[in-house]
């Protein structure tokens, strides 16, 4: 028979590790393209033949989303493979149909199909939304995990933004790992907060390669999830962050939903920042659509470095791009600490954006007021630079989860907003890490 030819619909992530776990020397299937959304600069390239394997000695190529009829339509594509995360049900069967009617199958690959299995115990932190609160999550269990003395390896969600090749298996222990391996804004911002506690992260293209190597050196693996994709790796105990301030979204988006049916544990974070009912409305959501998950409520305080730097002045807020872009969030924890800083005026830089981050304010209205921290390359980086310079501000507000100093240089003073999670009832993830660990 001739293999059915597929395409793999993704955004340089799970549309890679798909590849590699299912079809990757699978003789059955020849995929004929990835197509590429969300994340800019990634369309236009390709997977190289150094990790597509035998069976594509010239790579494969990667088209953007927009010609996605055509690319079905002229290449007979049989199979249309959903591979990306972060977007509403209603979005996702707009691709379906769109496939369908350019005569392929549209198919969603499992969790359970696309999980590797370690042969360390491995503790998944996922979300509904992107911008839950992941991260402080993550930082949090891993030092329940090193008061227990366990060594904890990290890895990360892919974030491949620049040569796929080379950026097969990553390994951050220090700053100066991040700038070898010239990591984007993005990056840093998931890679670094692992470092400032002293703890290694992996990341990368090849995710059963990355993690032979992150078992060499962890009695326990951490998966830190990306925007709200489930686990590459198969959890001993899956937990999920659900946001009361985006209620309804942990049952209307993909596949956020999906990771709240599996999770053993839902966190209900950002309480301090959310309405009762808003608490409650979650609360009972992820009841019915998990009975059997322990739900546990955080809240996420910030504080803010140098509050005399900003307190009565006229301040920019910087959040963290993605979750102001695909998170459809209009503030984060920057905007929460420069208020309770009390700054006179947070400025809207809409009237001073270039570039790029005109064309982000173009796409995602949403964010307007605050600036995105975008910097998925170097021009981006610039166009961030020249936005902060160009605004009539005293100061600047980080609410980026790293140093945006040691990437930006500006003239104004800059603060950062530090966010972290505060359990309501104290020790309820720690008696759940000690459970699998017992």
């Amino acid at each position: 028979m001739e293999p059915q030819k597929v395409v793999i619909l993704g955004a340089a992530g799970r549309d890679f590790h798909d590849f590699n776990v299912l079809y990757r020397d699978n003789p059955a299937y020849r995929v004929v393209a990835f197509t590429a959304t969300q994340i800019p600069d990634i369309a236009g390239r390709a997977y190289p033949a150094v990790l597509a394997g035998s069976l594509y000695p010239d790579g494969i190529p990667i088209v953007d989303e927009a010609e996605l009829t055509e690319l079905v339509t002229r290449e007979s594509v049989d199979v249309a493979a959903f591979a990306y995360s972060d977007v509403t049900h209603e979005r996702v069967m707009h691709l379906a149909s769109q496939c369908i009617a350019a005569g392929a199958d549209f198919v969603l690959h499992s969790a359970a199909h696309t999980m590797v299995r370690s042969t360390k115990p491995v503790i998944s932190i996922c979300a509904v939304r992107t911008g839950v609160g992941k991260s402080q999550t993550s930082r949090y269990v891993v030092d329940i995990l090193k008061s227990m003395g366990k060594k904890v390896v990290s890895v990360r969600h892919p974030m491949p933004y620049g040569d796929l090749a080379k950026q097969a298996v990553q390994r951050f222990a220090s700053y100066q790992d991040l700038d070898r391996h010239e990591c984007t804004i993005e990056e840093r911002e998931e890679y670094e907060p692992h470092i400032d506690q002293g703890f290694v992260i992996y990341a990368g293209v090849d995710y059963e390669a990355i993690l032979r190597e992150a078992e060499k050196e962890a009695d326990v693996i951490l998966w830190d999830g990306g925007n709200n994709d489930l686990p590459f790796y198969r959890p001993d105990l899956h937990i999920v962050l659900a946001d009361p301030l985006r209620p309804g979204h942990e049952a209307t988006y993909h596949p956020g939903e999906a990771n709240v049916r599996m999770a053993d544990v839902v966190v209900i974070n950002k309480c301090d920042s959310a309405r009762p009912e808003d608490i409650a409305a979650v609360e009972a959501s992820v009841a019915a659509l998990n009975p059997k998950a322990r739900i546990v409520l955080a809240d996420s305080p910030v504080t803010v470095d140098d509050v005399a730097a900003v307190a009565g002045k006229r301040v920019v807020v910087i959040e963290d791009g993605p979750t102001l872009t695909h998170g459809s969030m209009s503030f984060g924890a920057g905007v929460v600490g420069a208020r309770a800083a009390g700054v006179a005026q947070i400025v809207d830089p809409t009237p001073y954006a270039v570039g790029s981050i005109a064309a982000t304010y173009a796409k995602y209205p949403n964010a307007r007021g605050i600036l995105p921290a975008m910097g998925y390359g170097d021009a981006q980086t610039r166009d961030l630079e020249a936005t902060i310079e160009a605004m009539d501000v005293d100061a600047v507000v980080s609410g980026t989860p790293i140093d945006l100093t040691r990437v930006l240089s500006v003239s104004k003073p800059m603060t950062r907003a530090r966010y972290s999670l505060a359990e309501r009832q104290p020790g309820q993830l720690e008696a759940e890490v000690v459970k699998i660990l017992s």
